[in-house]
């Protein structure tokens, strides 16, 4: 370890998915090194995920403002350099980061290594295989600055007590909370709507359902599901990203696809079933701490072409709804299982 280092620079400044990936990382490092203090710079908006962590702190990077272009960088990384940073974790590794390097000079700045050769061999189906997870990838950072990092045995912090607007939206009973969020980046990545509503139809028939998602046409969509079946609840477009946590964080178990939800439920260790389309867990990308088995893979017999890409953006003729070769009737008993 380095003795002379005391406050790291983080970096991670989007994907919904990718910063809440940082957090169980984090959260190893700060139980492990107390003493370093943490300085995560990324979007205003995902300050909520750091919330848990001692000692780190957040730094809003205003990218479309104050911080945009070269010029925008530069004053970032006087404001940032006010804050006496003896190192650098750069877990994002683009253009802008690469810019902000050349501001930090004299100063140790390690940046991830995407293993993008690698990845680029899964995609064409020259290999076949488990490649190292991000979680990983971003604590081999913390490793080449000198700190040693175990992500086994992770804490997760309690389940939020829900204030009174939330308990009054979710309601009181003795049901299981099932959270589900049908949504993705990519309609590659997502989970045929119409088997959807199948799993919501029979789920809800015994659990309590609560539905997540994010722009107008999702909203609609999900509301549609809440006027048709009892137990189902909607809270896309109504909470804040701190509520949403809040109530996740009481979810028996979170149904997603390969996308930020998982995310966010693995990093306050709620159990995740993911669903996943044209991409595929061995990327790195299965949300953090859950078993293999949680994974509900698309038919590779039937898409032999899978994963067509890392991010779900690109694949061939027909496989848009490879999601659909996995059946509503096992994605219920999965969840079944693990409730």
């Amino acid at each position: 370890m380095m003795p002379s280092t005391k406050h790291i620079l983080v970096i991670r400044l989007s994907a919904m998915g990718d910063v809440a990936m940082t957090v169980p990382v984090l959260k190893a490092f700060t139980t492990q090194y107390p003493e370093v203090k943490l300085t995560v710079l990324t979007r205003e908006f995902f300050t909520p995920f750091f919330r848990d962590l001692e000692n780190v702190s957040v730094f809003s990077a205003d990218l479309k403002g104050t911080h945009k272009g070269v010029l925008g960088l530069y004053k970032l990384s006087k404001e940032l350099k006010k804050l006496n940073i003896d190192a650098i974790a750069d877990l994002h590794n683009v253009l802008r980061t690469n810019i902000l390097k050349c501001f930090f000079l004299g100063k140790p700045f390690v940046q991830i290594d995407k293993g993008r050769a690698e990845k680029k061999g899964l995609v064409s189906g020259k290999t076949f295989q488990q490649l190292k997870t991000t979680h990983e990838r971003y604590a081999d950072v913390f490793r080449k600055l000198g700190f040693p990092l175990d992500l086994a045995n992770p804490k997760f912090p309690n389940r939020v007590a829900l204030n009174s607007k939330l308990q009054d939206l979710v309601g009181e009973d003795t049901k299981k909370w099932i959270g589900m969020a049908p949504f993705a980046a990519h309609e590659s990545k997502m989970y045929p709507l119409d088997l959807m509503e199948q799993v919501i139809e029979t789920l809800s028939k015994t659990h309590k359902i609560l539905l997540f998602g994010g722009g107008k046409k999702e909203v609609d969509i999900l509301d549609a599901y809440q006027n048709k079946y009892e137990n189902v609840i909607n809270l896309a477009g109504i909470l804040t990203l701190d509520e949403e946590l809040d109530v996740i964080s009481n979810l028996d178990v979170m149904l997603s696809m390969d996308s930020g939800n998982a995310h966010m439920a693995a990093m306050l260790g709620v159990k995740v079933i993911t669903i996943w389309g044209v991409t595929h867990p061995y990327a790195g990308f299965a949300p953090f701490n859950q078993p293999e088995d949680f994974a509900l893979l698309s038919d590779r017999e039937q898409f032999p072409l899978i994963p067509t890409s890392i991010y779900g953006n690109k694949f061939p003729e027909g496989y848009q709804d490879a999601a659909g070769s996995i059946t509503p009737e096992r994605v219920v008993e999965k969840i079944n299982l693990v409730l």
